[in-house]
């Protein structure tokens, strides 16, 4: 017979954690991820029809991977098998496989759950896909991180993968409410303390309910004979500066992006914001500091070459004063280069100049340009023709090639009318007029 959902979702012992304890068992009660369970959605059209397929769960932790997993099983009347990558291998796969195959016989399918997917190595991930081809399991995998970089992509074109997103501040109060009402009744909290540890969970529910059990163990009882928490006892929880970032994950390249691209789109408060959630989240000073340089010649560059100056000046303060003092330096020069005038042509300029050289191949170097130390190089034709641009009018020889004679002069950089590069720009033109008319004097 097959297993049934009250079956699969049986009261957990009590002194089982409290997120363990209050996890849902229908969609009904399930707090959060609109976007996949809303009515008709894909993911919560299959969980209620117990239609069964393949599929990953891509999410920070506490949003309800896990959870969503045993619903869908649950629903479809299946085995539910979990496995953690952190502590199995491929011994524990052939095992769930082989009680997959057990349940077969018995007319049950079976749901083989991989928390923390992206820990197995390819060998491991690729001992599924036989399994998942013939029915024999239904996989559903959990990841933290980014499944195109950490899922191979055999695994990858076999699942739906489903993005889920951090709670709310509105979905873990409501979280919160519910786990005071059905399991501390007799605790109060005093005002603000509730929507604090909404916000200290940083979208996480399982670490808002984990705080609430420490709440209810750190209150004292007042006068009255309430048990209280207050301020003090929140502060006492210790959370200190949780939020989230993986040094190697996602998180990291997101905020970086943040920050690199408020820069860029001349926003200097969002660029401060991002600065500081990076500190705050335990990133170095200074890979931050390196990374300010490169905006400075990527989206400033000649409009205002100063940037370039000021961002090596604070990674060398960070340097040496180290934090906090060095930080100060970086904020300024990311409050500098997001209020600086922006260019990228220089980048745009060096991107184009590389293309070229790995499309054109060697060409040799004309003889005007070549080096001619000695007299046999001079007897070669070595520096022959070559015209001293500082004799010339203006200290610029009109008309002049630096080319290979095989490729011809190509116009890589290209000055934007903004900050100093407005006046490259002007002086670019008129050398290239110097030029057009050296062209045409030679030709009459």
């Amino acid at each position: 017979m097959p297993t049934s959902q009250s079956a699969l979702f049986e009261e957990p012992e009590r002194h089982a954690p409290l997120a363990s304890r209050l996890r849902p068992q229908n969609l009904d009660s399930f707090v959060g991820q609109e976007h996949l369970l809303a009515a008709g959605a894909p993911l919560a059209k299959a969980i209620a029809e117990g239609n069964l397929h393949s599929f990953l769960l891509w999410g920070p932790p506490g949003v309800g991977k896990t959870t969503l997993a045993r619903l869908c099983a649950g629903t479809a009347g299946a085995q539910f098998h979990p496995l953690s990558a952190v502590l199995s291998g491929v011994k524990e796969i052939r095992q769930a496989i082989d009680l997959a195959r057990v349940g077969q016989g018995q007319g049950l399918r079976t749901v083989l759950f991989v928390d923390e997917v992206h820990r197995f190595n390819k060998a491991q991930q690729d001992a599924f896909l036989p399994h998942v081809e013939d029915g024999t399991i239904t996989f559903i995998g959990a990841t933290t991180e980014n499944p195109s970089f950490e899922v191979n992509a055999a695994l990858l074109s076999r699942v739906r993968v489903y993005r889920l997103r951090s709670l709310e501040q509105r979905h873990l109060v409501s979280i919160l409410e519910y786990a005071l009402s059905s399991q501390f009744p007799d605790l109060q909290l005093e005002e603000g303390i509730l929507n604090a540890l909404a916000i200290s969970a940083d979208g996480d529910a399982r670490r808002a309910l984990s705080q609430l059990e420490i709440a209810n163990d750190l209150a004292f009882v007042s006068e009255q004979g309430a048990r209280v928490v207050n301020q003090k006892v929140f502060e006492e929880i210790g959370q200190g500066s949780l939020r989230r970032f993986d040094k190697g994950g996602d998180a990291f390249y997101d905020q970086i992006s943040a920050l690199h691209k408020s820069v860029r789109g001349s926003d200097p408060d969002a660029s401060l914001y991002w600065f500081a959630r990076m500190l705050d989240g335990g990133c170095d000073p200074l890979y931050i500091a390196r990374r300010v340089v490169r905006m400075a010649s990527e989206d400033i560059g000649n409009a205002d070459p100063r940037a370039l100056e000021l961002a090596l000046n604070a990674w060398q303060v960070q340097e040496r004063l180290g934090s906090p003092e060095g930080e100060l330096a970086v904020a300024q020069a990311v409050v500098y280069l997001a209020c600086a005038a922006k260019s990228n042509a220089v980048y745009m300029a060096f991107k184009g100049a590389q293309r070229a050289v790995s499309e054109s191949g060697s060409l040799d170097v004309p003889d005007h340009l070549r080096n001619a130390p000695t007299a046999l190089m001079r007897e070669q034709g070595h520096g022959e023709g070559y015209r001293y641009a500082h004799d010339e009018p203006e200290g610029y020889a009109a008309g002049e090639n630096y080319w290979p004679s095989e490729m011809g002069p190509v116009n890589f950089y290209r000055p934007v009318d903004r900050g100093l590069e407005a006046r490259i720009r002007e002086k670019l033109a008129h050398l290239r007029a110097l030029d057009l008319a050296a062209q045409d004097k030679e030709s009459h």
